[in-house]
C-alpha cells in the first residue's frame, strides 16, 4: 500500500513531493474521484489527496458558509447540507486507496474529526495532513501525533505563534520534527497574488529548523513555482477536470492541462537549483577552451624582446596562458620568435 511517502528524500532531495489535492471535487461521485486520481497519474504528481470527515462532528446545523462557497454553491444551501453530500465513506475510501494502488500513486487525505482521523489509520495511512482550520484543535494534533509516522502541517490563518504551539503539541505527542513539514498558506479560494506573501515559508523554516511547502490557492501555477525556487520541499495544489463544475473548490482549482505545465515546470525548477557550489557544470568544462582566451602574440615578436602593452593582446582559445598572468608577463623577454596570434609561453 503507498502508505509512506517520500517527502524528506534523502537519495534525491531536489524531488519536490508534488500534492493533487482532489479534496471534495468528486462531488460525491466515485467515478469522478477515480478520473481526478487519473489526472494526477498523468501530470506526474507525487499523490493525490482527498478529504476524510463525518458532517455531524465537522460542523454545527448552523454553521455559515465561507465568502467564496456563497459564490459556488446555491444560498439556500447551509454549509452541513452542502457538506453532508461531499462525504466519502470507508467503502470509498478502500476503493479509491486500492485504485491509488493500482496507479502507482500515494493516496493521502485530510481527516476533519477525531473518526476520521481514526478511519484512515485503520485502513493502513501513516502520512497525516493537518488542515490549517484544526492547526488550533488540540485534542485533535493529539490524536493525530499519536498515530502518524509523517505529518504535513498547514498554516493558513495562523499567527507565527499559532504554528509554534501546534509544532509544540505534535511534538510532545511523540512527533519528531524531522518527521513534520510545513507548509506555508493562505486561506482564501482564489487568493490574490499580494496576499501570498511567500517569504513567511521561509520564516517558519528559519524559526523552527522544519522542513517547509507551499499550499497554493492561487489561479495559475507561477507562484507554486516560485515556492520551489526559494526552497519548498512539498506542493499542494487543488485540481478539477473543469472550473466550470458545480461545487465549492472547483473554481479554485487546477485544470489537467494546467497541472501537467505546473509539474513539468516544477521538475525543471528543482532539477535546476543544484548542490549550490559555484563550480563548472560538467557539460560546460568542454568550453572552457572555446569561450576564454589566452596569452597570444599581438605582432612578431622576436627572441630578446621585451613583452609590452603593445607587442599582446588576449585572445580565444584558452589553451594557453591565463590572461590573469598578464600582470606577470608584462617587463619579461621573450625566449624565442613568435608570430602573430601564437601562444605565449612563459
Amino acid at each position: 500500500m503507498h502508505n509512506k511517502s517520500n517527502i524528506n528524500n534523502n537519495s534525491n532531495p531536489e524531488h519536490v513531493f508534488i500534492i493533487a489535492e482532489a479534496g471534495v471535487n468528486h462531488n460525491g461521485s466515485l467515478e469522478l474521484a477515480k478520473k481526478l486520481i487519473d489526472v494526477a497519474v498523468n501530470a506526474g504528481a507525487d499523490a493525490v489527496k482527498f478529504q476524510t470527515f463525518a458532517t455531524d462532528s465537522l460542523i454545527c446545523r448552523h454553521a455559515q458558509k465561507a465568502q467564496y462557497q456563497l459564490q459556488t454553491t446555491p444560498a439556500e444551501e447551509s454549509q452541513y447540507e452542502m457538506l453532508r453530500k461531499l462525504e466519502l465513506n470507508e467503502e470509498a475510501h478502500k476503493e479509491l486507496i486500492s485504485y491509488c494502488r493500482e496507479k502507482h500513486i500515494q493516496f493521502l487525505s485530510t481527516p476533519f474529526d477525531h473518526s476520521s482521523i481514526d478511519l484512515l489509520a485503520r485502513l493502513g495511512i501513516s502520512t497525516f495532513k493537518i488542515p490549517s482550520g484544526e492547526i488550533t484543535n488540540l485534542p485533535y494534533l493529539r490524536h493525530i501525533a499519536r498515530l502518524a509516522s509523517e505529518i504535513i502541517l498547514s498554516t493558513g490563518m495562523a499567527t507565527l505563534g499559532e504554528t509554534e504551539a501546534a509544532l509544540e503539541v505534535l511534538q510532545q505527542s511523540g512527533v519528531t520534527k524531522n518527521r513534520i513539514t510545513v507548509l506555508h498558506a493562505t486561506t482564501e479560494y482564489p487568493c490574490p497574488a499580494n496576499e501570498v506573501n511567500l517569504r513567511a515559508m521561509l520564516t517558519l523554516r528559519d524559526a523552527f529548523q522544519v522542513s517547509v511547502g507551499y499550499s497554493d490557492h492561487t489561479l495559475g501555477s507561477e507562484i507554486a513555482v516560485a515556492a520551489v525556487a526559494l526552497g519548498a520541499c512539498v506542493i499542494e495544489k487543488h485540481i478539477t477536470l473543469s472550473r466550470s463544475m458545480d461545487g465549492p473548490d472547483h473554481k479554485a482549482s487546477m485544470e489537467p492541462d494546467e497541472l501537467v505545465a505546473m509539474v513539468q515546470a516544477i521538475r525543471h525548477v528543482s532539477a535546476a537549483l543544484g548542490d549550490g557550489i559555484k563550480k563548472p557544470s560538467a557539460s560546460e568544462i568542454k568550453n572552457i577552451p572555446i569561450a576564454r582566451k589566452s596569452i597570444v602574440a599581438a605582432c612578431e615578436i622576436s627572441a630578446g624582446d621585451m613583452f609590452t602593452v603593445e607587442n599582446l593582446a588576449v585572445k580565444r582559445p584558452a589553451t594557453g596562458l591565463n590572461p590573469m598572468h598578464w600582470d606577470d608577463i608584462l617587463g619579461q623577454l621573450a625566449t624565442k620568435n613568435y608570430a602573430k596570434d601564437e601562444l605565449i609561453q612563459p
